[in-house]
């Protein structure tokens, strides 16, 4: 039996808002009912209380502005080093047996491991937090323009060879266009690594503005309010940064879905 046509469907809410919703408001009715410690676990309204009041005073613009130009040096610099291994790998054989084996290995190595290291080698303020997130964009990144640059089908490569197209035409012509939407896609997950990164990086080093370093601040001044403030601020420029790198990467590769 199918609806009739006047009458108009109530508006839906998205499906994945319940969940998230559901446990909000049991956090807020055990946390007013006195179940929770006030200290360790403020409730729901006094966080976005705590969040809307430093974004009406402005406190919290220098501290996001700093996390997000981390993130955007440290994702430009990465980015520049792990395309062009990513497509030397991909498309040299002896590359690939070369340095292949290598770049495996040090993939396994989770990234915090490499904290000390880099503390020693770069100290502890803002070149080893670039580093670190640079560090973080650049393996998502090489993996995907590797596997991108590899996956060209072999009848395009024939055509290549028997046009006799020299190494530089051929990455022009061939491999850049085949591989184009798998290198946006590692961008867009070297995004969202880089983004963890650099709240890792502030958390971990140099005190200086940042999310990171306000969640500090509030663990050591046992402000939990300002430490989910942290986190709330950690997910909600994740998503948008997330989703613009979805919608560009859409844009930038929608003529592939006419072909």
């Amino acid at each position: 039996m199918t609806a009739l046509p006047f009458i108009r469907r109530p508006r839906q809410l998205p499906v994945g808002l319940i969940l998230p919703a559901a446990l909000l408001i049991i956090w807020e009715v055990t946390a007013r009912a006195g179940l929770l410690n006030p200290i360790l676990s403020p409730a729901p309204s006094l966080v976005f209380t705590r969040l809307f009041t430093m974004l009406a005073a402005g406190e919290l613009r220098v501290d996001i502005g700093a996390s997000l130009a981390r993130l955007a040096i440290g994702a430009l610099a990465g980015s520049l080093i792990a395309i062009p291994l990513g497509l030397l790998i991909g498309s040299s054989r002896l590359a690939r047996h070369l340095l292949g084996p290598s770049f495996n290995v040090l993939k396994q190595i989770a990234l915090f491991a490499w904290i000390p290291l880099i503390s020693v080698w770069f100290g502890t303020g803002e070149v080893a937090k670039v580093v670190f997130v640079s560090m973080a964009v650049f393996t998502p990144v090489v993996i995907n323009t590797w596997e991108g640059t590899a996956e060209v089908p072999e009848h395009l490569r024939e055509v290549a060879r028997i046009y006799a197209l020299g190494p530089a035409a051929r990455l022009r012509r061939l491999i850049l266009p085949a591989a184009l939407p798998q290198i946006f896609t590692g961008l867009r997950l070297g995004l969202i690594y880089g983004w963890l990164a650099t709240v890792g990086a502030e958390y971990f080093m140099t005190v200086a503005p940042g999310i990171g370093s306000q969640m500090t601040a509030g663990r050591e001044l046992l402000e939990m309010d300002l430490v989910m403030v942290g986190v709330l601020l950690l997910g909600g420029i994740g998503f948008a940064i997330n989703s613009i790198a979805e919608a560009s990467e859409r844009r930038l590769v929608s003529w592939k879905n006419h072909h």
